[in-house]
């Protein structure tokens, strides 16, 4: 800060013996004409607006200074925050493309579920219906094997009655002394 006081003085020092010399020769040279006057008051509004903007500027600067740091760090954070947005967005970009690629998978992975279901469904149907048939046809076996054993006991009771009903006919009081005379000879010939 010394050396631009430094700076700043010694320009004003030369300037303003410019200034005067320049209002001395101008003096001695046209003295009587009417722009000398004008000229130098020129020359010195000149070095005041200099003078008044040297000094604004100085006493503005820290100012102008801290509003650079500002909108210095302002445009740091906001470089950070569009960077920070661009890699969420690429990020969404990549889920989201990724996000189809899983949404294909997953709807051919359910369609091959789906196909495999069917398939295993079929077949438990089918061993189902063999199962159906196999226990029907065991019972269509088991029911012959009764009707067969009912048949045969039907049979038996009916050539035991058609026998009974004969042997009934049959027999008179003559023929069972007979047959038991004959089963009393049998047991007599018998050793035992």
């Amino acid at each position: 800060m010394n050396l631009r006081k430094t700076f700043f003085s010694s320009l004003f020092g030369c300037g303003s013996s410019l200034f005067f010399a320049a209002a001395a020769l101008a003096a001695e040279e046209g003295g009587a004409k009417a722009e000398g006057p004008t000229e130098i008051f020129k020359w010195i509004n000149f070095a005041i607006v200099a003078l008044a903007l040297i000094w604004a500027g100085r006493k503005a600067a820290p100012w102008f200074r801290g509003n650079a740091a500002f909108i210095s760090s302002a445009i740091s954070k906001a470089q950070a925050a569009k960077a920070e947005a661009d890699r969420v967005l690429k990020d969404a970009e990549q889920r989201l493309a990724r996000l189809e690629d899983e949404f294909r998978i997953i709807r051919a992975e359910a369609q091959k579920d789906a196909a495999a279901e069917v398939e295993r469904i079929r077949a438990l149907a089918k061993s189902d219906v063999e199962k159906v048939g196999i226990a029907a046809k065991a019972e269509i076996e088991a029911a012959e094997r009764a009707g067969r054993l009912e048949l045969k006991a039907f049979a038996a009771k009916l050539a035991v009655d058609s026998a009974e009903s004969l042997v009934a006919r049959q027999l008179t009081p003559q023929t069972q002394d007979a047959l038991i005379a004959g089963f009393v000879k049998s047991l007599q010939r018998s050793p035992n």
